[in-house]
């Protein structure tokens, strides 16, 4: 990787929405009838989730830039003949675990070396509380649960939930698991998280009410019906962040991300640029459905130091790496609390982000639950060699960071970017950067 010999410029589209994108083909594959779903991610997290629905039932297939998704209903599942492969997606496993609770079947999910290491009692305690019969191995601390996770299907009974940590993915785990049970299902967080299910399966005609943070299903009554409809993934903010903050802290001519999705429950790591002194500005705004714009950033930001904290963290949990590049080029101290979740993500994302910035020359501190940077008021960061630890959010933050370098800076354990953005070397090229397979 290169240092940028000058300001970026360009256009580029991100790949869609993972989040959106696994929950379409989800419901698509509860749906009654034929969903077409354009703008997939083209990653491997989002194929997971289309081979487990079919493992399922569903069919699928692939007309063009197209993914057509022939769902037979919420009740009409079929066991599937082996164990469902998620490889590193947590969001795959974590979601079936919900929707397969309530089967009337078993079956297994499993994943890669990565995943399973990653905690699943956040969700296996509450589907428990349901009814569900659902277990794994033990980990390393009591209580924990760690995957392959083993699912008897069972007839499950709704109950109030109240959420320690705001979770996107425990929550839509009990509201899944909610649609099949007796009686109704209520969540309640301490703060905002992804809104993506309760958006999607009420435009689909389920019972999901929600208003702040709490959300109910209420099953009784209803016709068990969800209907088809075309579905536009819209494009990855947690993977425009990486262009943002790189026009940014490089400088931009004027840099421009398509058609990005801005729901307010993940656009936290815009308001924490913003609040550093950087200009982000939203063209094309569209308010339908799960709103969008494209991104645009013209000129080079003068960035201070910040703290991030509280629901911000929450909705900027995915980009806080990258967002720790812009914090060590701004003047002044930047602190990161609340984001112990970091530590369980496919690396301990704080000891790693802490390192990573530490091979650039950066004076930086790991706490239990986040990290603070001194930053460098824009000096270039010191030519050096990266260990990505298998992580793709790592590896592209590291990359981000190499346009601000003294010279050449070699990223190793890289391949998991395919896991969420396979273009983004080409995309980036398209804005200036040189990136060399090693």
């Amino acid at each position: 990787m290169e240092p940028a010999p000058a300001p970026l410029g360009g256009e580029i589209a991100v790949p869609g929405d993972k989040s959106i994108g696994h929950r379409a083909l989800l419901f698509a594959a509860l749906a009654d009838g034929e969903v077409q779903i354009s703008g997939l991610s083209g990653g491997a997290d989002n194929s997971r989730t289309a081979r487990a629905i079919a493992a399922l039932g569903a069919k699928v297939r692939r007309e063009g830039d197209v993914v057509i998704v022939c769902g037979h209903g919420l009740d009409n599942l079929r066991e599937p003949s082996a164990t469902i492969d998620c490889g590193n997606s947590g969001t795959s496993m974590r979601l079936l675990a919900g929707l397969l609770s309530g089967q009337r079947f078993p079956s297994v999910l499993c994943g890669d070396e990565s995943l399973s290491q990653r905690p699943m009692a956040r969700i296996t305690r509450p589907l428990k509380a349901m009814g569900a019969e659902i277990s794994g191995r033990p980990g390393r601390h009591p209580g924990e649960v760690l995957p392959p996770l083993e699912i008897a299907g069972r007839r499950l009974a709704g109950c109030a939930h109240t959420l320690e940590v705001a979770s996107a993915q425990v929550k839509s785990a009990i509201l899944l698991a909610g649609l099949y049970a007796e009686g109704d299902t209520v969540v309640v967080e301490p703060g905002p998280s992804r809104d993506h299910t309760e958006r999607m399966l009420s435009a689909m005609g389920a019972p999901i009410t929600w208003r702040g943070h709490r959300v109910a299903v209420a099953p009784g009554g209803w016709d068990r019906t969800l209907s088809p409809a075309p579905v536009v993934v819209p494009g990855d903010p947690s993977s425009a962040a990486f262009a943002v903050v790189a026009a940014l802290v490089r400088g931009a001519l004027r840099v421009t991300v398509r058609g990005v999705c801005t729901n307010p429950t993940r656009t936290g790591f815009i308001d924490v640029l913003e609040q550093m002194g950087g200009a982000v500005l939203r063209e094309r705004e569209n308010e339908r459905g799960e709103p969008t714009a494209d991104l645009v950033i013209e000129g080079k930001a003068d960035l201070c130091g910040t703290d991030v904290a509280g629901d911000t963290v929450v909705r900027a949990i995915d980009e806080i790496p990258v967002l720790a590049v812009a914090m060590a080029l701004a003047s002044g101290q930047s602190r990161v609390r609340d984001a112990g979740e970091l530590r369980v993500k496919e690396s301990d994302r704080i000891d790693a982000t802490v390192a990573m910035l530490r091979a650039f020359g950066v004076t930086c501190e790991a706490t239990a639950d986040g990290f603070s940077v001194d930053g460098t008021a824009g000096k270039p960061f010191r030519a050096c060699r990266i260990d990505a630890r298998g992580d793709h959010r790592i590896a592209m933050a590291g990359a981000v960071a190499a346009l601000c370098a003294d010279g050449p800076v070699r990223i190793d354990d890289v391949a998991n970017v395919a896991t969420s953005y396979p273009r983004f070397a080409a995309d980036m090229a398209t804005l200036g950067a040189t990136i060399t397979p090693a």
